[in-house]
């Protein structure tokens, strides 16, 4: 009886008596309903857009040796665009029936996403005793790019599984294992492959070994198991080249929708990419001797450099910006200030802007807002870099960096923050050198 009674006091809910624990108890159960509502309610119900469809048929069709680039590129629906390494891992999907499968696909890529914003916590020193633990489960499920992840039922949540690992994996130094992380991402989609050039400016070679090596082994067991294989290279590699005016939120996507100039186009790819280089200098010349900041802010920049200056961007993609916006717990955080998040809504929000009643307007905004929240983001980063430089050089201390002077002073007292790590060193990474 007395053990009984024990084991239901510590089910007895707490009275908290800080404003963190308030928070942390209003956030916990909100945040976990909302990932049941997400994976139960809206991925189970699926939307007219089903991303699943086309990788299940392909996978089908691969089991059974038929050919497997057969779409028909004219039409705007979901299209097949995996390679044959891609077609090889998705091909046991197929071995069940769809909607089961479908089911299954779900559970993963949610799984997936909830392991890899656990490892993002961890990465930045915090555990899931953290306010920063429910604030970040409720603000991702909420977002429009894990939630059409879930709904479209497509890969996204695994790759950023391989995206976190690939950078943790980098932080402690295990190099080839690094490569294999994001090596298993390029098998299916290379959306990660600006990130290759966080290992090349460290010089760290392993990494490619396996994350080239792997996608290439994969695609040498794949190639004579496929039906079409060459139809890849022939049929839909074009197609990955061209710059389509429909669901495209690149700024050649939507200036072509608007009928922006050819000019014009080119002029505002020029001046982003100009601001993307200065940003990635100042990056690498003041902070990549703290690696965390210089990983996550990096990993930021080319991301999404890579969606608003290329051929295709979409909206769910912004995923990949997650250990960008968690960076925001750092001190010296670019991400410490309102246009900051003004952009995160732009590229994050659920919210659609169509009106019945403004419905130009409306039209305009729902298809611009993904836009200018990438475009802002970059912005605001070069302008929080470029602020700090040129701060620190009117006062002569560049050879101590970049950061504000405030916090170069040792002596200054800081006021508490509810969302700083737990403790002096991030748990499983390797400590950085400290600026001089």
């Amino acid at each position: 009886m007395y053990r009984a009674v024990v084991f239901l006091r510590q089910l007895e809910p707490r009275t908290g008596r800080t404003a963190n624990e308030v928070i942390s108890f209003a956030l916990w159960p909100i945040a976990v309903m909302t990932v049941l509502h997400r994976v139960v309610v809206k991925a189970v119900n699926g939307n007219i857009t089903d991303d699943f469809r086309p990788v299940y048929n392909a996978a089908l069709a691969f089991l059974n040796g038929r050919p497997v680039y057969t779409a028909n590129f004219d039409w705007v629906d979901p299209h097949y665009l995996y390679p044959p390494s891609g077609t090889l891992l998705m091909a046991p999907i197929a071995v069940i029936d769809p909607e089961k499968s479908r089911w299954l696909f779900i559970i993963a890529n949610a799984v997936a996403i909830l392991f890899a914003l656990y490892l993002l916590l961890r990465m930045f020193g915090l555990g899931l005793n953290s306010i920063a633990a429910p604030i970040l489960l409720l603000g991702t499920f909420s977002s429009e790019t894990v939630t059409n992840t879930l709904v479209f039922t497509n890969i996204n949540g695994l790759v950023l599984l391989g995206e976190i690992g690939f950078l943790i994996l980098l932080m402690k130094r295990k190099d080839l294992w690094s490569g294999a992380a994001i090596g298993l991402t390029f098998a299916v989609k290379p959306i990660l492959a600006p990130l290759l050039l966080l290992p090349l400016v460290q010089g760290r070679w392993k990494v490619f070994v396996t994350a080239i090596g792997i996608p290439l082994i994969l695609t040498a067991v794949a190639w004579p198991l496929s039906a079409d294989p060459m139809d890849f290279v022939r049929h839909t590699m074009p197609y990955l080249m061209e710059s389509r005016d429909y669901f495209n939120s690149a700024i050649v996507g939507n200036g072509k929708y608007y009928g922006l100039p050819t000019a014009m186009i080119y002029a505002l790819r020029g001046a982003f990419a100009a601001i993307v280089l200065a940003s990635l200098w100042l990056l690498y010349r003041y902070y990549r001797h703290d690696e965390l900041f210089f990983l996550v802010t990096t990993s930021g920049v080319l991301l999404t450099a890579s969606w608003l200056l290329g051929s295709l961007g979409q909206m769910y993609y912004s995923m990949m910006l997650f250990p960008l916006l968690m960076s925001v717990v750092l001190k010296n955080s670019v991400m410490r200030n309102w246009p900051a998040w003004l952009a995160v809504y732009g590229f994050m929000s659920y919210d659609s802007w169509l009106s019945s009643r403004f419905m130009e307007a409306g039209r305009s905004a729902e298809y611009m807002k993904t836009t200018l929240g990438w475009s802002l983001i970059l912005l605001v980063i070069f302008g929080v870099l470029a602020v700090r430089y040129i701060t620190a050089r009117r006062e002569g201390r560049l050879d101590q960096g970049i950061d504000p002077a405030f916090l170069l002073e040792p002596g200054e007292k800081q006021p508490d923050d509810p969302l700083a790590p737990e403790g002096p060193e991030q748990p499983g990474v390797e400590p950085t050198p400290a600026k001089t």
